[in-house]
């Protein structure tokens, strides 16, 4: 049976505007700073995984490496979408629980602002669409749907969930309330995007990108970069308490990507991946989402947030609506969702979202959250999703110590 994996050091970046930093030095920034939080240095790394979607030609890995430390060992150069970060990190567990390393380094990095609309043969999930400072992804897609933008295919989606359910309130009301609890959330992280309360009417009555979903309601286009250091069991048990005490459990981390559906092979089937991803996650770990403390979900457009909440399995079938409108998501609820801001808030840089979505849960899990802490986490989840398709879910425990 393969070890127990755990995350020893993870970091972030501030999420937002860093003009004085490129991707590498974000990404330099991150590692070191994950390294730090672990008590271990770069000589202990035994494989690195390094997630960069926009640098272009060339392995945002080995760059790294010129900057802290050419040790040798392999580097795994990855691009998976808005699930680039998850997938590093999966990665570098993999290559822990296979027994050819103890210890591993996961890296995720975006340089996003101003990244602006890209020609067509550059489009890529959160590559293109820029408006005043949100990102809503452009990717080459036309379909049943009638349409190749992302912010597009998000708000149908949503729409098609509250028809389905019959949802008999306004579809821009509902939404829009899950956006302002995003930015409530946010106002206590200091390393979000956005820090600032939105009311109700202020993100109702912004620009409209794609109906239901206004500017506020869209992730924030911004750069960061977030790292994780992973350990066996066996190597865990050889370090200090503290280190020992503050590691958090990987119970599960799984990827999927989309099944093969006869009804259109085009577009991407967000719902049925992550349905996939979330049951063999619960199955792996051996919890159910009634265990969940909290969720940090991609919630790339409110409207997305929404139908995870039925794809994560946190409600009944067709019980989204009533979930949210019920208090549970909020960060004094039952199950508390993004309490970190989400992407609405809290900023969208791709590469490293699927780990800055762990670093949140790891901060509660350990006790380390500051105002926003939820009392007495044990059990979290941390969920991404790439246009591609790719969804990887982890599931994080707080260790016994």
């Amino acid at each position: 049976m393969a070890e127990d994996v755990w995350i020893l050091g993870i970091s972030m970046t501030k999420f937002g505007k860093h003009a004085g930093k490129d991707a590498l030095d974000l990404a330099s920034e991150a590692a070191l700073a994950a390294l730090r939080d672990g008590g271990v240095t770069i000589h202990d790394i035994g494989v690195l995984a390094a997630g960069n979607l926009m640098g272009g030609a060339g392995g945002i890995g080995q760059k790294l490496q010129k900057q802290i430390g050419q040790t040798g060992i392999p580097v795994f150069n990855v691009l998976n979408a808005c699930a680039t970060g998850a997938t590093a990190l999966r990665a570098a567990i993999l290559s822990v629980k296979a027994g050819e390393v103890d210890t591993g380094l996961a890296v995720g990095v975006e340089k996003l602002s101003g990244a602006g609309l890209l020609p067509s043969t550059q489009r890529a999930e959160g590559a293109a669409f820029e408006s005043q400072g949100r990102l809503g992804a452009l990717a080459p897609l036309d379909g049943r749907l009638g349409t190749d933008a992302v912010p597009g295919i998000f708000a149908q989606i949503g729409l098609q969930y509250v028809h389905e359910h019959a949802y008999a309130g306004a579809p821009l009301e509902l939404f829009a309330k899950i956006s302002e609890k995003n930015h409530a959330h946010s106002t206590l992280n200091p390393l979000a995007t956005y820090t600032s309360r939105l009311s109700l009417e202020q993100i109702m009555n912004d620009i409209m990108i794609a109906y239901p979903n206004t500017r506020p309601m869209c992730s924030a286009n911004c750069d960061g970069a977030a790292a994780a250091v992973v350990v066996s069991d066996s190597k865990l048990k050889t370090l200090s308490l503290e280190q020992r005490r503050r590691a958090v459990k990987v119970s599960a981390s799984i990827l999927t990507s989309d099944p093969w559906q006869e009804a259109c092979q085009v577009l991407p089937d967000v719902n049925t991946l992550t349905r996939q991803a979330a049951r063999q996650a619960y199955d792996q770990a051996g919890v159910g989402p009634e265990d969940l403390d909290l969720v940090e979900l991609h919630d790339c457009f409110a409207t997305a947030e929404l139908v995870h909440y039925d794809n994560l399995e946190l409600c009944e079938p067709g019980g989204a609506a009533e979930l949210f409108l019920s208090g549970a998501t909020w960060r004094d609820g039952s199950l508390p969702v993004n309490v970190s801001g989400g992407l609405e808030s809290k900023g969208h840089p791709i590469s490293a979202t699927g780990i800055a979505n762990i670093w949140e849960v790891c901060h509660h899990l350990r006790g380390e959250a500051g105002q926003r802490q939820i009392d007495g986490a044990r059990v979290g989840l941390a969920h991404v999703i790439g246009l591609g398709s790719a969804c990887a879910v982890h599931i994080l425990e707080k260790s016994a110590l």
